[in-house]
């Protein structure tokens, strides 16, 4: 089989991830699940049936009520010193990196059968930094995620800035040269990339030098959720209420179940203990009641996903509403956009100033730019948006794929690398 038929793309995403397969006259994403060309990063252990589902079907046992353990956002685990632990699934000790490799391993064999072919080489998408300001752990990290395709059954690997690729998505369907900053918000990172593209440059093997400038910082759309969970779903629970003591409730309960990749944290014999006496010594009995029926039911991923749904609706509406009556009858949450704004204020300010610095450092006036390119499922916050697109008034706004930019674009130079 020739390099350029056993080469795929794939976007590892902390919350969607996509396989790619580039091929002339045809789209390059797969369908992976029912059809969509997404599958959410979600693995689910069912305990009743001993069995194990993914993505959209994994989301739905788990709310079906079945009993097991779900596990969301694994991206987030390369880099921490969590990737190297394990977690304990059907009363056996899994380790981290064998999760993320039965993920991948179950995304590449997807991708195999939605092709009709086997995909023995890859270009895997990659953040721009895994981990802020530590280059070292940043190498480990990539390092790691190698390691973990390889064990998923890929051969030959290489890696692409998850920016890149979606610049190389957006090349492909215009007709003149342009000066294209791509700004790809995710469910853990935000990256960019200042880039030259155009018909001329695309075939070219060659890039480096079309590549002005790359940067990122650690923060995404499961921050967004976090942010707002803690400003206006954890309070109902507790979060900031007093003690009988006069000090002020511990915020750790309710930021592992804020946290995607924590939740399960919650749910340990100590952290049931801890609840409980934080319950004897609450002033406000009743938002504890809350939390522990939060805990008790091992409904923190359903809380979570509330919230996620509740970011997504106030991203085109001004206001919605998350209704809480599975874990306190009546118990309800009103939000409005402001809400969100201000929850995601301080992130969203970071966000701003890394690119703002990006451009700097590259030496480009704004006025220079000709596009911005957003892609990432969380690039649709309209504060985000808003603050993204003042820095450079006058480059045209186009909104890629959010969901699929990346994934067709590192199939694109999967062809270019192996064929």
């Amino acid at each position: 089989m020739s390099a350029t038929l056993d080469a795929c793309g794939i976007d590892f995403g902390t919350s969607n991830s996509t396989a790619g397969w580039a091929r002339p006259g045809h789209g390059a994403l797969l369908p992976l699940e029912d059809g969509k060309l997404t599958l959410p990063s979600v693995i689910f252990f069912n305990a009743e049936d001993e069995d194990v589902s993914y993505g959209r079907a994994a989301m739905a046992d788990y709310l079906e009520g079945y009993e097991g353990r779900l596990m969301r956002s694994l991206k987030s685990l390369l880099g921490t010193s969590m990737i190297d632990d394990h977690t304990e699934v059907m009363g056996r000790a899994l380790p981290f990196r064998d999760l993320l490799a039965r993920f991948i391993g179950e995304l590449k064999h997807r991708a195999e059968r939605a092709a009709g072919r086997e995909f023995s080489r890859a270009v895997l998408g990659r953040p721009v930094f895994f981990i802020d300001d530590d280059a070292a752990a940043d190498r480990r990290a990539e390092s790691t995620l190698e390691d973990i395709a390889r064990k998923a059954g890929l051969r030959d690997i290489a890696f692409q800035y998850e920016p890149i690729a979606a610049a190389f998505d957006y090349e492909s369907s215009i007709s003149r040269e342009e000066l294209v900053l791509v700004v790809d918000v995710g469910g853990g990172t935000s990256d960019f990339s200042l880039i030259r593209v155009g018909p001329e440059r695309a075939g070219r093997s060659e890039r480096r030098d079309d590549i002005l400038a790359n940067g990122g910082v650690h923060i995404g759309g499961a921050d967004f959720d976090r942010a707002l969970s803690l400003d206006s779903v954890m309070p109902m629970l507790g979060l900031g209420s007093p003690l009988k003591s006069g000090l002020t409730m511990p915020s750790a309960p309710y930021f592992n179940l804020a946290t995607w990749h924590t939740i399960n944290m919650a749910y340990s014999k100590k952290a049931w203990s801890e609840i409980t006496e934080l319950h004897r010594e609450a002033r406000d009995k009743d938002k504890l009641e809350r939390l522990q029926s939060v805990v008790r039911e091992r409904a923190g991923h359903w809380l979570a996903l509330q919230v996620e749904e509740a970011k997504i609706a106030l991203s085109s509406a001004a206001q919605t509403r998350i209704d809480l009556g599975r874990i306190a009858a009546g118990a309800a949450v009103s939000l409005h956009r402001a809400d969100l704004n201000r929850a995601i204020d301080g992130l969203v300010t970071s966000v701003e100033q890394t690119l703002g610095n990006l451009l700097r450092d590259a030496g480009v006036a704004p006025a220079a730019l000709d596009t911005v390119f957003f892609t990432g499922g969380s690039s649709g916050v309209p504060l985000l948006r808003q603050r993204v697109l003042a820095l450079v008034p006058q480059a045209r706004s186009v909104e890629g794929d959010l969901f699929g930019s990346i994934g067709a674009g590192l199939a694109l130079d999967a062809r270019r690398k192996f064929g």
